[in-house]
């Protein structure tokens, strides 16, 4: 037999399954409340409006190219929509600095390989979204801690940075209700960015996921339109590189993600999709378009509607069942809320007792930690949880975290 693990490039070691993606599987458990998930509520798709599109464009001429090779760029008009819809941000960007990505993830993933080379530092938060860490670990980075409005000097990365054999490329972030702790980074911290990575000359990923999702609280513009603001709205004189999604607001499971960016980088990340699928599927991005046209805003204001009743209803649940000794965020958007469990106790642990006792399953917070700290945390997902879930599956939740402080 051939010993696969001898010949796998090196890279490989470091790829590891998805605590995340392992935990879904638990959603086709009926006794199993799930808080894991962070996923958007199906019920909430807009299937009607997709169904509908998707019929005109096989009705109609347009379907010859729809199933036909396309440019890697993206499609014109989904481009062009998503220029206007930048442009209510705060961002100006035309068709030519945004690039259709098979979601964001797939975006990342080109980031990660465009920028790094083996013992090159990336800047992230601990914690940080997962995914973003598994697509950059493919391209053996180390990883310094980023603290958005911190004092951390710019001498101090690139020290740490050349003794690990490299230098800083980029700093990573979620600047609005980050998974995994749904908090947000003001404007500040945003601005403090920046200076930092004008100061170390590298660049900034923006992960605007979650930007759409705001339930109260004073939006804050994206770090990309703040450093537009400052040079006078050159977008090829920037350094911050947005990444957006359809997922959470239209539909996951058509992949369609942007990167909105200088022209320097868009052309780099064009040559990348040219050798990776050549374009993202180009019916999936016709349906995004228009639907999105037609009304995405009213979509929006729907789920929101419905994720912001079911935070509160999560809030309100935490306040009621959890002991003292735990304390959680209170995000203003976004789909996610982070326990920190009192010191010495295991989020992992408390997971296997949970879903064998309370049957009530969450995310152990240690995954989202690139140094592997964090034990004590975890992460809770309203998206997906009725009224009734959250209150039953907090209940739960927090009588085991009181009996297992007790013992």
């Amino acid at each position: 037999m051939l010993d696969w693990e001898k010949i796998f490039a090196t890279r490989s070691v470091r790829m590891r399954a998805s605590e995340i993606r392992e935990l879904l599987k638990l959603l086709d458990r009926p006794d199993i409340i799930s808080f894991a998930g962070g996923i958007p509520d199906p019920a909430l798709f807009p299937a009607e409006e997709f169904q509908s599109v998707y019929s005109e464009i096989f009705s109609g001429p347009a379907v010859n190219a729809a199933l036909q090779y396309s440019v890697s760029e993206g499609y014109l008009p989904l481009r062009r929509w998503l220029s206007g819809e930048m442009g209510k941000i705060g961002i100006t960007a035309g068709p030519e600095n945004i690039f259709i990505v098979s979601g964001s993830q797939q975006g990342l993933d080109y980031l990660g390989k465009l920028f790094l080379s083996p013992n090159d530092t990336a800047l992230v938060t601990w914690p940080t979204y997962l995914g973003a860490l598994q697509a950059f670990n493919a391209y053996e980075p180390k990883y310094d801690q980023l603290t958005p409005g911190g004092n951390r000097t710019p001498e101090t990365y690139r020290t740490n940075a050349a003794e690990a054999g490299g230098a800083v490329k980029f700093a990573y972030l979620s600047a609005d209700f980050s998974n995994p702790t749904g908090e947000t980074v003001d404007r500040a911290g945003r601005e403090k960015l920046l200076d930092l990575a004008e100061e170390l000359d590298i660049a900034v990923i923006e992960d605007g996921a979650y930007q759409s999702l705001r339930y109260d609280g004073e939006p804050v513009q994206p770090i990309l339109a703040m450093e537009l603001a400052r040079n006078g709205g050159d977008i090829d004189k920037t350094r911050t590189i947005y990444c957006g999604s359809f997922s959470k607001t239209l539909a996951p499971g058509l992949r369609v993600g942007y990167i909105v960016a200088n022209a320097t980088v868009i052309r780099k990340l064009v040559l990348l999709k040219q050798a990776a699928d050549l374009h993202s599927s180009t019916i999936n991005q016709m349906a995004i378009c228009l639907v999105a046209e037609r009304g995405f805003d009213k979509q929006v204001d729907k789920i929101k509607a419905v994720y912001s009743h079911r935070r509160d209803c999560m809030l309100a649940a935490l306040e009621k069942y959890m002991p003292e000794g735990v304390s959680w965020t209170k995000p203003e958007g976004g789909m996610f809320i982070w326990l920190t469990l009192p010191k010495g106790m295991d989020g992992a642990e408390l997971l296997a007792k949970s879903l064998e006792t309370a049957k009530v399953a969450f995310v152990p917070g240690k995954a989202f930690f690139a140094d592997g700290s964090g034990a004590n945390t975890c992460r809770i997902s309203f998206s997906c949880a009725n009224d009734e879930m959250i209150e039953a599956g907090i209940s739960r939740l927090g009588k085991l975290i009181r009996s297992e402080i007790a013992a």
